[in-house]
């Protein structure tokens, strides 16, 4: 302070910035001194030197030693007691598991950091911003490990939970009776490490996969509408679950979170989604009783596309096409009187026969899924926006970014992470380990 002083007498100017970084760096270094004498442990008394061994013997104490741990005040040398056990010869250190730092060289607090710089944006970024933010140095791996780290142990404990739901052990849900319960599910895909694709077929014939699809699902309520009649979700009540993984699995993700969100206390049950099979097996499996709606915009997304097929390189015949079969069939919920018209169409085009034919047979499964008019007079959504919204906030904006490759266990830590951080989860997770 003395320096500083003096340099504004001389100059009469004073650099607040870089007298703010001084102070910083010199509270963090006086706080690194006085952490490191409080995690000075004590050699254990006699009768306390030993502890048990996973092998099931006992380990005896052997010495202290000195360990570096890199915390939110910069570096503190941690001695405590290390017990060897002398028939498997596996070292123990129990202060390590006590303070959270088992076999790692950061504390919890500097992990915590990573893992929040980490959901968010690229792990170099993250490594900036701490040193910006907290003044610690992290590589770019330390940033990345860290937080694939706790979203991994996030991704176990998801999974136990599914789990422990299978043996009808389910979490405790919400006592309010809620209006309306939506649930919405999409996939996109994610671009990954060739590992991660060996045998799985390309998008394109003879060409290898890029990419693995990572679901994702999204629990909201609704609980009134606007004066038009439209659908108004209730604010902050979207709660989201992701992961690259099977349709039975993912669906048992969802279902845990639908209960958690008050599916039993539900009065409307609704599962929205676009035309993949795998929903509504979902749907049916893990929803009974939950009403289907095939997302208005896609239905009509498959009539254009078929527009285009029978009418290339002629729009007015296209449109001309569609205010037909859509405006006064596909939005009018007339799907039969649909699948009729599709049906005697012809072409002499093999590949605009075999579209003709598919789209015909995506509306008649279909069918009773997209009875908007009924749909509408509820006043439900026929539209899946949230979940389209999803795809890109919670995956594309992390996992999608340019010259990204993942392994399928790295892409779903991070997923967890950002599930859990976007739920508003993230600090009761650190509370339950504090507690564990």
């Amino acid at each position: 302070m003395r320096v500083i002083a003096g340099e504004r007498r001389k100059s009469g100017r004073l650099d607040l910035e870089a007298v703010e970084m001084a102070l910083r760096c010199a509270l963090h270094q006086a706080a690194a001194a006085a952490l490191t004498t409080l995690l000075q442990f004590p050699a254990p008394d006699p009768d306390q030197r030993s502890v048990a061994c996973r092998c099931g013997q006992q380990a005896h104490y052997h010495e202290l030693r000195t360990k570096p741990v890199l915390t939110v005040v910069g570096t503190v040398h941690i001695a405590r007691p290390y017990y060897l056990c002398p028939h498997c010869h596996t070292g123990h250190f129990p202060a390590d598991a006590e303070l959270d730092i088992d076999k790692t060289e950061f504390s919890p607090g500097v992990r915590r950091m990573c893992a929040l710089v980490g959901q968010d944006a690229p792990f170099e970024h993250g490594r900036e911003q701490i040193k910006l933010l907290a003044g610690l140095e992290l590589t770019t791996k330390a940033v990345e490990r860290s937080a694939e780290s706790i979203g991994a142990d996030l991704a176990q404990r998801s999974h136990e939970e599914t789990q422990r739901a299978v043996q009808l052990e389910l979490p405790i849900s919400a006592d309010e009776r809620i209006p309306i319960l939506y649930m919405q599910m999409d996939g996109t895909g994610v671009p990954v490490v060739k590992k991660e694709t060996e045998g799985r077929k390309g998008k394109m014939d003879g060409q290898p996969a890029h990419t693995r699809e990572a679901k994702l699902g999204c629990v909201f309520t609704q609980t009134g509408w606007d004066q038009e009649g439209f659908p108004i979700r209730d604010p902050e009540s979207t709660t989201y679950v992701g992961a690259i993984e099977n349709a039975e699995a993912f669906g048992k993700r969802l279902y845990v979170e639908a209960w958690k969100r008050g599916w039993s206390q539900a009065r409307k049950k609704v599962v929205l989604g676009d035309g993949a099979e795998w929903i509504w097996n979902i749907a049916d499996r893990e929803f009974p009783g939950a009403i289907q709606i095939v997302d208005l915009y896609h239905a009509r997304q498959h009539l254009w596309e078929l527009a285009r097929a029978l009418y290339p390189n002629d729009q007015a015949k296209q449109k001309a096409w569609i205010r037909t079969h859509q405006k006064r069939l596909l939005d009018k919920g007339k799907i039969e009187k649909l699948v009729t018209a599709l049906a005697s169409l012809r072409s002499s085009n093999p590949e605009v026969a075999d579209k003709i034919r598919l789209e015909r047979d995506y509306f008649q499964r279909n069918a009773h899924r997209m009875r908007y008019p009924q749909f509408r007079a509820q006043h439900l959504f026929v539209g899946s926006g949230v979940i389209e919204a999803g795809c890109k906030t919670v995956v594309g904006s992390r996992l999608k970014r340019s010259g990204m490759f993942w392994t399928v266990r790295g892409a779903n830590a991070i997923l967890a992470l950002r599930c859990c951080h976007l739920n508003n989860r993230f600090e009761d997770y650190w509370d339950n380990r504090k507690a564990a």
